[in-house]
């Protein structure tokens, strides 16, 4: 059997995400397109999670979670390019399972 078909489970409080999206062009507020090859300065992005180790506690598979993309370890898998980071490396969850309650700011 080949490593490229081989099942993969992820260890400890490790988080895989989907580098496709956060690579995708974006819009700014004024509607101008902005190409995924611009290099703003530290910017946060946001990505899919695909996996995530046992350990893993305030994240699920499909939420969408801020990244710094500077920060990121690549690896391909089955032809797909995907990050694999720690849950502690991740800045916020998105995911309509999260109540609203605003943003937690003491104002």
């Amino acid at each position: 059997m080949s490593e490229e078909n081989l099942p993969i489970r992820m260890l400890h409080d490790r988080v895989l995400i989907d580098s496709e999206e956060s690579a995708k062009e974006r819009r700014s507020g004024a509607g101008i397109l902005i190409p995924a090859t611009v290099q703003m300065g530290k910017r946060l992005n946001w990505a899919k999670v695909v996996a995530i180790g046992p350990n893993v506690r305030a994240v699920e598979v499909g939420d969408r979670v801020l990244f710094d993309p500077e920060d990121r370890s690549e690896v391909e898998i089955g032809g797909k390019t995907c990050i694999l980071t720690r849950e502690r490396d991740l800045h916020a969850v998105a995911a309509e399972r999260i109540p609203d309650a605003g943003t937690g700011l003491y104002l």
